[in-house]
Order: structure tokens, then sequence, then C-alpha cells
């Protein structure tokens, strides 16, 4: 299984500080699961990796282009990965833990989303410690993508009235009419669903919510915490396990004084009054008697150990009845013998393009040679893509005072996204041709012990659901990065037929894969060869292309991934 472990060189010490705090952490394997989201800024980045302390001014994005630019040396560089099956899943520098274990695919080979989210749901007082328990949780259960959600963020928008309540401590904000229940059960809904969704931040000192969203992408486990999780019906069919944190009053209450007055700036005073008059009855009334409908009670909260493994030991079981069998096999065989889609385009294979495809198959091509006619036949694809988007008539002035009948885009905008390592080669090429282009990356990987693609590293532009989005990528073999990848983009809410596949060079069973899955999307490109053989690589073929481009050289024992070897 060959889709795209390669790319990534082993990060050094040095450089792994420059992987950005603001980046959303998706993948969580230890104590620390809360989303953190970049304020503000054109794009709405997602690392799949978890950062716990320290701050970097690089992305991932900048820091792989120092590492592997565009346009590199032409000295060879031995290739390295950032895991092995010997290595753990993480990395560690003064600073931060990088977690690098990535998400396996939530879909089946048809492109449809095949198994939902784990969702466990905790529930208890007000400083009860369900986060506390959540985080231990997570600790305990060692899976990659899990995700926290906190009830806290789902706090209805206060009318001037109600804000001038909360600032005097008047308002009840343990009451069941406190909370956007809609807006919960709809994100939870979606989240479960394995797609990305987009969450309020709220913030305690101000009692608003602030203009920016961070945004969340599906998970192998999600965990929803918040003092009413029982209190909607709707939420509740939702909820695969429930949890009740049952902790003692008094302890409740010193805690939630250190929190109020310590992290959202409240007077002692305030606090004490606010609990007497709304915390303490609210839990009689609407809290306390949910614990009926629990699964599990946890008294003590994050100290009863026994609970937790308990706990644990369910989600595991649970995990593997649900696991997703995806066989690349099942690609292979699916479509043999049929026709090409209509959807597919290859450009016409005139002398100088044929040309440009004998010096870059041939083995003996230098570098330089390989890059420049690369570079070229790049620049031909995106013209020949370009042709596919619709039009609308235009008519305008010229310089002479005559009226011309021209085009312009039928739509908001372009996005180019480019699956690493070897597409984004092509950025160039898209840049070239299209003013002011926002880019975005994806980073698809080869699990060892699975031989699943993985999603390891997603950067979005922010809106780009309205966009005609431009997928890039140097060779599709099997088609399983590119189905991920597209996935990816529909989970976005981006538009099935707005999508555009680009590709140097596509095998028959990448395109046919590809196709099945996403119809109505788009595949262009130069040329289609007719063969893969065992190790998934394309007949006659191009060789592996990140590895040709970057001058990397690949052991003889890798398997290789689309990346670079065509998939």
């Amino acid at each position: 299984m060959h889709h795209r472990k390669d790319y990534v060189c082993k990060l050094p010490v040095s450089c792994l500080g420059g992987i950005r705090d603001e980046n959303m952490a998706v993948n969580v394997n230890q104590a620390e699961a809360q989303m953190q989201q970049k304020e503000g800024g054109e794009d709405d980045e997602r690392s799949i990796s978890r950062s716990d302390s320290g701050s970097g001014e690089d992305s991932l994005d900048s820091l792989l282009r120092h590492r592997c630019p565009l346009t590199p040396s032409l000295s060879p560089r031995k290739r390295t990965t950032s895991q092995s099956k010997t290595e753990p899943p993480l990395l560690r520098t003064n600073k931060r833990t990088i977690y690098t274990a990535g998400r396996p695919p939530w879909y089946n080979v048809t492109g449809t989303t095949f198994k939902e989210a784990f969702v466990i749901g905790l529930c208890g007082g007000s400083a009860s410690g369900k986060t506390t328990v959540a985080n231990k949780i997570i600790e305990a259960l060692d899976v990659p993508w899990v995700v926290l959600l906190s009830m806290d963020s789902f706090y209805k928008v206060l009318s001037k009235e109600a804000q001038e309540l909360a600032a005097r401590n008047e308002y009840n904000f343990d009451h069941p009419d406190a909370f956007d229940f809609e807006l919960l059960v709809t994100v939870l809904r979606k989240l479960k669903k394995g797609k990305s969704i987009k969450v309020p931040v709220y913030d305690f000192t101000s009692h608003s919510r602030r203009k920016e969203w961070k945004t969340i992408y599906g998970a192998n486990v999600v965990i929803f915490e918040g003092i009413l999780a029982f209190a909607n019906k709707e939420l509740l069919k939702l909820l695969d396990m429930k949890v009740f944190v049952d902790t003692d009053s008094d302890i409740r209450l010193v805690r939630r004084l250190k929190r109020d007055i310590m992290e959202r700036g409240r007077d002692i005073n305030g606090v004490i009054k606010q609990y007497n008059k709304f915390v303490k009855p609210a839990f009689e009334q609407y809290i306390e008697p949910t614990v009926q409908v629990a699964d599990i009670v946890v008294p003590r909260g994050g100290e009863n150990f026994v609970a937790l493994d308990l706990i644990v030991q369910h989600v595991h079981s649970q995990l593997e009845k649900r696991k997703l069998r995806w066989d690349i096999s099942a690609l292979a065989s699916a479509h043999q013998g049929q026709p090409l889609p209509e959807t597919l385009s290859v450009m016409e294979s005139t002398p100088q393009v044929r040309g440009m495809h004998t010096i870059i198959r041939n083995k003996d091509t230098n570098r330089d040679e390989f890059i420049f006619y690369s570079k070229r036949l790049m620049r031909l694809l995106i013209e020949h893509a370009l042709s596919f988007l619709p039009l609308k008539p235009v008519s305008v002035e010229t310089p002479q005072g005559s009226v011309y009948e021209g085009k312009r885009l039928s739509g908001k905008r372009i996005t180019g996204v480019s699956i690493l390592r070897a597409g984004e080669t092509m950025e160039q090429a898209l840049m070239a041709v299209c003013k002011d282009i926002r880019l975005g990356k994806i980073l698809i990987q080869t699990n060892h012990d699975t031989g699943e693609p993985e999603l390891h590293y997603l950067r979005l532009p922010k809106d780009i659901s309205e966009d005609y989005v431009i997928l890039m990528d140097s060779t599709v073999s099997t088609g399983a990065a590119a189905l991920m990848a597209v996935r990816v983009l529909l989970d976005h809410d981006v538009q099935e037929d707005k999508i555009f596949l680009l590709s140097l060079l596509m095998a028959e069973m990448g395109v046919h894969s590809v196709a099945y899955a996403f119809p109505k999307v788009r595949i262009i490109t130069t040329a289609v060869d007719k063969k893969v053989n065992d190790e998934f690589h394309i007949i006659p073929g191009i060789g592996n292309f990140g590895d040709r481009y970057f001058g990397t050289d690949a052991p003889s024992d890798w398997y290789e991934s689309d990346e670079g070897m065509d998939y």
C-alpha cells in the first residue's frame, strides 16, 4: 500500500519549534485536548499535530518549503521519514511535543463516509472535573484523532439587557435557556459524521462570542463535556456513551471560586452570589436528575482510576468493532476493462507534449532538464484546465471607445490545493497563470502497519466552499491519496462539480477509482498509462517524481506514495 508516506523530511530539533501553536490541533494523544485556532489571518489552518507549549513563527508549510524548496539545489539528498515502526508517534523538543500520528480513512473506496466517530458525553456540575476526566480518558485511550468539544462554547449571544445582567452576576448561565442547543446539535451531528465544523469561541470576561470561530475536523473519538450535556433529547441520541462525573459540592464550590477569580476576572462576592442564586439551584433542578440516563457514574472525578480504566476498555472495544477495512486491492480490480469516464480530459498529445514526455520519462535525463521540462508541461496543463471553468459573457470598452464582447469567470474565485510533496511543484505554474490565487495544502502518508492512507496535515483557505478548487498532484496511480484529498474538500463543503483534479500522469486504475467515487469531479492530465505493477507503480510511468524533482534518493526497500511514485 503506497500512498504518501515519504513527505516531511525528518525534522531536526531546531526546526520543530517552527510549527505554529495557532494551527488547529486535531490529533490529540496526551492530557491537553483543547482545540486551538489562530485568531484572524487569511487561512484556516489545521496541523494534524499537538503542540503543548511554546510559540513558533513558521507554519509547517513554510518549514517544509525551507527544507524542500521548489527549485532545490542540485546536490542529491538521502530521504528520511517522519516515523517508523520502531519510533513512537511523537517528536519531543525542549519546548513542545509534536504528534505525528495521522487520521486513517473515514470513508470507503466509493468515497462515501463509512464509520461515525464514537461520541462520549461527560456531564456533571460546574467545576466537577469534567475536563480533567476528559483529558485522562484521552491520555489513556492513546488513539489518534480525538476531539474535545466543550458546551461552554455554545452559550447564546446575549442581548443588551442580558449583557447588563451578566455584568452584575444576575444572569443565569446554568439554565438550559442560556445554551444554543440547536447549533450544538448541528455541530455535534456533523462532527460525528467526520465532517469539519466551525465552533464559536465564547469570551467569559465580556460574556460574548468572539468574531473568530475555530474550525475542528472530524475524529475517531469525540468527547463532549458540559453541565447540561444530558439535558437535550436530540443530544442524547448522538452520544454513544454517557458518563456522569460526581464530585462533592464543597469541592466544586472551591474550584469554581478559584477558576472564576483567577481565570475569568470575577470578584469573590459576585462568584458566591451567582453560585447561591443560580449554580446550586440549577444543579439540583437540571443537572443532578440527569444522572439517571448515565451509563457510568464516576465519583471523585479524575482521581477514580478504576472507573477511567473501565471507560477506556469499553471505548477500545467499540473502536475495534467500528474499524474500517480500507482495502486498496478493491480499487485495483473494480473497474478493469471499463471505458475511461467522460469526466476525464487528456491534453492533446502534440509533438511538443510528446517530446516533453520523452524527456521527463527518460531515466537518464539529468535533474536540471527534468525540472525544466516538468515545469513547461505543468504550465500547459494548468492553461488547459482553466478552459473548463465556466465563463459568463461580459462587455468592456476598448481604449478606442469600442465595445468588446468577452468572457469572465462565472464564480467568486479559484483556489489551488496541492497534495504534498510533489503536488506542491505545480503551485508556481498555477500562480503564474492565476493572479493572486489562494493556496492550500494536504499531506497524506501511508501507515506502515495497516497500509492505509492517513491524513497528517491540512491547511485550507477560509470560505473555500464557495470556490472552484484546482487539486494538484504530480502523478496518480491507485487514486488512494486523491480519494482522501477529494473527501477532505467535500467535508469542507466544496461542491463536487467545482473540484478539478490535475496531474501530469495518471494510470487508468486511478482515473477509474476517482471517477467512480466522485463522478462530478473533473479529471485533467497530460497522459494516461494503462498498467500498474504489483508495487502500484505506473507502467511505463515516470519514476518517483518527487525524488527526481527534489534530488532525493529512495532506498530500494521503500514503498512509494502517489506523491512520488505515481499514487
